[in-house]
């Protein structure tokens, strides 16, 4: 058996290059993030989910602005947007801390590699965890919220295709190595 050749290598952001392994998975779980954001709005964790759910995910998928759902939550949290983005930036700075490792790793790869991200992310963990300085040198970079989809939607998966084909006509996508700590987001 041979070994398979590998010519783009894609990251996910969000419990891969930021969280660390033990924090990813209580970020994930919602034992982090929103449960400190539930805390800080004196809410239990189902009444935050069934308060935020709705904009939230519109915002991940692109079919809501992202300041649209920030001010929709904010209204039903009866706070300003301003002040419903400084907590939420504010958790998740706490929370969830990028991998330099990884990031080391990343960056080493890219001399044999396509190296890309493809990530679900909605308006406000898309400004606290994909800032310039951290996708710098990474190419394509799709985020779920510029681009009207997430995963697992094939479309997602086309459009990355796309973008690496851009820089190598050969690609094909068995030569796309995925790195997700979601198993079904790994099977288009």
């Amino acid at each position: 058996m041979t070994a398979k050749k590998f010519r783009a290598i894609i990251f996910d952001v969000c419990g891969v290059l930021v969280g660390g392994r033990e924090r990813t998975r209580k970020v994930l779980e919602h034992t982090g993030t929103q449960e400190a954001m539930a805390k800080k709005f004196k809410l239990n964790i189902d009444s935050w989910i069934d308060l935020i759910e709705t904009p939230y995910n519109a915002s991940m998928e692109g079919r809501m602005n992202g300041r649209r759902a920030v001010k929709k939550i904010a209204g039903r949290l009866g706070v300003t947007s301003k002040k419903l983005t400084e907590v939420w930036l504010s958790v998740y700075r706490k929370k969830v801390k990028k991998d330099k490792k990884l990031y080391k790793i990343a960056y080493s790869l890219k001399k044999n590699y396509i190296v890309g991200i493809l990530s679900d992310q909605w308006y406000l963990s898309k400004k606290a965890f994909t800032p310039p300085e951290n996708i710098k040198g990474f190419s394509p970079v799709i985020i779920s919220c510029d681009v009207g989809f997430r995963k697992p939607d094939i479309r997602i998966y086309k459009l990355l295709m796309k973008k690496l084909r851009e820089k190598n006509k050969a690609i094909k996508p068995g030569e796309v190595l995925f790195v997700d700590n979601r198993k079904y987001n790994l099977t288009p």
